[in-house]
């Protein structure tokens, strides 16, 4: 690490904190050279999810995306946003856990659904109904009797 102050090539690390939720390491360092110190920060950089849609475009994952669909679906019954956003980030974390950087949007909505089901019944068939473009009155029957099962 290069000193900012006077360029010298060799420092030395005096302090190191994790900051934030462990997502950053902060180290104190100094030069020794011209025995200044400075901070620098440390960070995982993230690679980027592909969403690979039904028609084969693509295009870059948007957790807002998960949550504007889920909220949409809770609007108006008993479910917080807490529970909503930990939905979301349990989504991310599976699909980063995952080998390939492309997801099929099919796998997201998959996930989605099953979350819902455990969490609102009501959100389930709002969010099925779209996702899965129930047809007629028939398709809706036919996933409310399989949540009864």
């Amino acid at each position: 690490m290069k000193c900012p102050y006077c360029g010298h090539a060799e420092t030395k690390v005096v302090d190191k904190r994790e900051t934030g939720e462990f997502d950053t390491t902060r180290r104190r360092r100094e030069c020794l050279k011209c025995e200044k110190r400075f901070t620098t920060y440390e960070r995982v950089e993230r690679v980027d999810l592909s969403v690979v849609k039904k028609d084969g475009r693509k295009e870059l994952f948007d957790k807002e995306k998960i949550r504007n669909g889920i909220l949409r679906a809770c609007e108006k019954r008993p479910v917080t946003l807490e529970q909503i956003d930990k939905i979301v980030d349990m989504i991310e974390s599976d699909l980063r856990k995952l080998k390939s950087t492309e997801i099929k949007s099919e796998k997201i909505g998959e996930r989605v659904i099953q979350a819902l089901k455990k969490l609102d019944k009501v959100a389930y068939i709002r969010f099925a109904s779209v996702y899965r473009s129930f047809a007629d009155i028939k398709d809706f029957e036919k996933e409310i009797k399989e949540i009864k099962k």
